[in-house]
Protein backbone atom coordinates (compact mmCIF):
# COMPACT_ATOMS: atom_id res chain seq x y z
CA UNK A 1 0.00 0.00 0.00
CA UNK A 2 1.33 3.29 -0.86
CA UNK A 3 1.34 5.59 1.84
CA UNK A 4 0.60 8.98 -0.47
CA UNK A 5 -2.63 10.97 0.52
CA UNK A 6 -5.12 8.63 0.20
CA UNK A 7 -8.05 11.76 -0.14
CA UNK A 8 -6.74 12.27 -3.77
CA UNK A 9 -7.68 8.60 -5.19
CA UNK A 10 -9.62 6.51 -2.93
CA UNK A 11 -10.41 4.61 -5.70
CA UNK A 12 -7.17 3.08 -5.83
CA UNK A 13 -7.43 1.28 -2.65
CA UNK A 14 -9.25 -2.27 -1.98
CA UNK A 15 -12.54 -2.39 -0.06
CA UNK A 16 -10.94 -3.45 3.04
CA UNK A 17 -8.45 -0.39 2.88
CA UNK A 18 -11.15 2.26 1.92
CA UNK A 19 -13.00 0.47 5.51
CA UNK A 20 -9.68 0.94 7.48
CA UNK A 21 -9.57 4.63 6.56
CA UNK A 22 -13.16 5.23 7.74
CA UNK A 23 -12.55 3.35 10.96
CA UNK A 24 -9.27 5.45 11.38
CA UNK A 25 -11.45 8.59 11.15
CA UNK A 26 -14.14 8.02 12.99
CA UNK A 27 -11.31 6.62 16.23
CA UNK A 28 -9.47 9.81 15.50
CA UNK A 29 -12.81 11.83 16.35
CA UNK A 30 -12.34 9.84 20.05
CA UNK A 31 -8.51 10.85 20.58
CA UNK A 32 -7.22 7.64 18.92
CA UNK A 33 -4.17 7.69 16.54
CA UNK A 34 -3.97 4.79 14.26
CA UNK A 35 -1.57 2.47 12.15
CA UNK A 36 -2.87 0.60 9.26
CA UNK A 37 -1.48 -3.14 8.91
CA UNK A 38 0.69 -3.57 12.17
CA UNK A 39 2.79 -7.02 12.88
CA UNK A 40 1.98 -7.53 16.25
CA UNK A 41 4.13 -10.41 15.71
CA UNK A 42 5.14 -13.22 13.33
CA UNK A 43 2.24 -14.37 11.32
CA UNK A 44 -0.51 -11.76 11.82
CA UNK A 45 -1.20 -8.60 10.75
CA UNK A 46 -4.02 -6.64 11.89
CA UNK A 47 -5.80 -4.33 9.75
CA UNK A 48 -6.13 -1.30 12.50
CA UNK A 49 -3.69 -0.52 15.60
CA UNK A 50 -5.61 1.68 17.64
CA UNK A 51 -3.57 3.72 20.89
CA UNK A 52 -6.47 6.15 22.58
CA UNK A 53 -5.87 8.93 24.63
CA UNK A 54 -5.55 6.89 27.99
CA UNK A 55 -3.06 4.05 26.84
CA UNK A 56 -5.48 1.66 25.63
CA UNK A 57 -4.90 -0.30 22.75
CA UNK A 58 -7.54 -1.33 19.91
CA UNK A 59 -7.32 -3.80 17.39
CA UNK A 60 -9.64 -3.53 14.51
CA UNK A 61 -10.16 -6.19 11.77
CA UNK A 62 -11.84 -4.76 8.49
CA UNK A 63 -14.09 -6.98 6.45
CA UNK A 64 -15.51 -6.15 3.02
CA UNK A 65 -17.46 -9.22 2.43
CA UNK A 66 -18.20 -12.17 3.81
CA UNK A 67 -16.01 -14.65 1.63
CA UNK A 68 -13.21 -11.89 3.12
CA UNK A 69 -14.78 -12.60 6.83
CA UNK A 70 -15.07 -16.58 6.32
CA UNK A 71 -11.52 -16.70 4.43
CA UNK A 72 -10.04 -15.33 8.21
CA UNK A 73 -8.74 -17.97 10.50
CA UNK A 74 -6.31 -16.21 12.61
CA UNK A 75 -8.55 -13.17 13.91
CA UNK A 76 -8.42 -14.93 17.01
CA UNK A 77 -5.01 -14.72 17.84
CA UNK A 78 -5.17 -10.76 17.59
CA UNK A 79 -6.66 -10.47 21.19
CA UNK A 80 -4.12 -11.26 22.94
CA UNK A 81 -2.37 -8.24 21.42
CA UNK A 82 -5.24 -5.82 22.36
CA UNK A 83 -7.08 -4.22 24.93
CA UNK A 84 -10.44 -4.29 22.89
CA UNK A 85 -10.97 -6.30 19.22
CA UNK A 86 -13.63 -4.59 17.06
CA UNK A 87 -14.66 -5.88 13.46
CA UNK A 88 -15.24 -3.33 10.95
CA UNK A 89 -18.22 -3.54 8.19
CA UNK A 90 -20.10 -2.16 5.63
CA UNK A 91 -23.98 -1.01 6.33
CA UNK A 92 -24.30 -3.96 3.67
CA UNK A 93 -22.40 -6.90 5.78
CA UNK A 94 -24.39 -9.48 6.94
CA UNK A 95 -23.51 -8.69 10.60
CA UNK A 96 -25.08 -11.91 12.35
CA UNK A 97 -22.12 -13.47 11.26
CA UNK A 98 -19.69 -12.13 13.47
CA UNK A 99 -19.52 -13.21 17.27
CA UNK A 100 -21.47 -11.25 19.45
CA UNK A 101 -18.59 -10.94 22.06
CA UNK A 102 -16.74 -8.58 19.56
CA UNK A 103 -17.05 -5.15 18.98
CA UNK A 104 -18.49 -3.89 15.42
CA UNK A 105 -18.02 -0.48 14.04
CA UNK A 106 -20.04 0.02 10.93
CA UNK A 107 -17.72 2.26 8.45
CA UNK A 108 -17.23 3.22 4.79
CA UNK A 109 -14.40 4.99 3.23
CA UNK A 110 -15.05 8.54 4.88
CA UNK A 111 -15.98 7.67 8.72
CA UNK A 112 -17.72 4.79 11.23
CA UNK A 113 -19.67 4.12 14.17
CA UNK A 114 -19.05 2.30 16.79
CA UNK A 115 -22.52 -0.02 17.14
CA UNK A 116 -20.84 -2.31 19.95
CA UNK A 117 -18.27 -1.59 22.13
CA UNK A 118 -15.67 -4.91 22.11
CA UNK A 119 -15.34 -6.48 25.91
CA UNK A 120 -11.86 -5.04 27.45
CA UNK A 121 -9.27 -7.44 28.15
CA UNK A 122 -6.48 -5.55 29.77
CA UNK A 123 -2.92 -5.98 28.30
CA UNK A 124 0.13 -6.93 30.88
CA UNK A 125 2.04 -4.33 31.02
CA UNK A 126 4.78 -5.65 29.52
CA UNK A 127 3.28 -6.76 26.28
CA UNK A 128 1.53 -2.98 26.37
CA UNK A 129 5.01 -1.60 26.18
CA UNK A 130 5.66 -3.65 23.35
CA UNK A 131 2.74 -2.88 21.66
CA UNK A 132 3.12 0.94 22.15
CA UNK A 133 6.82 0.49 20.90
CA UNK A 134 5.80 -0.91 17.51
CA UNK A 135 3.03 1.21 17.38
CA UNK A 136 5.41 4.31 17.96
CA UNK A 137 8.33 2.80 15.54
CA UNK A 138 5.73 1.81 12.62
CA UNK A 139 4.15 5.16 12.46
CA UNK A 140 7.66 7.25 12.95
CA UNK A 141 8.79 4.78 9.88
CA UNK A 142 5.45 5.42 7.92
CA UNK A 143 6.08 9.68 8.35
CA UNK A 144 9.57 9.45 7.22
CA UNK A 145 8.62 7.08 4.01
CA UNK A 146 6.16 9.98 3.49
CA UNK A 147 8.79 12.48 3.18
CA UNK A 148 11.75 9.95 2.12
CA UNK A 149 9.85 7.73 -0.34
CA UNK A 150 13.48 6.66 -1.56
CA UNK A 151 14.31 5.64 1.77
CA UNK A 152 15.01 1.91 1.80
CA UNK A 153 14.45 0.78 5.38
CA UNK A 154 15.96 -2.03 6.70
CA UNK A 155 13.14 -4.96 7.43
CA UNK A 156 11.76 -5.27 10.78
Amino acid sequence: MSYTDLSEQPTLLQPGQLLARGVARHLASHGFACVEELVPTRGLRVDVMALGPKGEIWVVECKSSRADYTSDSKWQGYLEWADRFFWAVDSDFPTELLPDDTGLIIADAYGGEIIRMGPESRLAPARRKVMVQKFAFHAARRLHLLRDPDMHPQRD
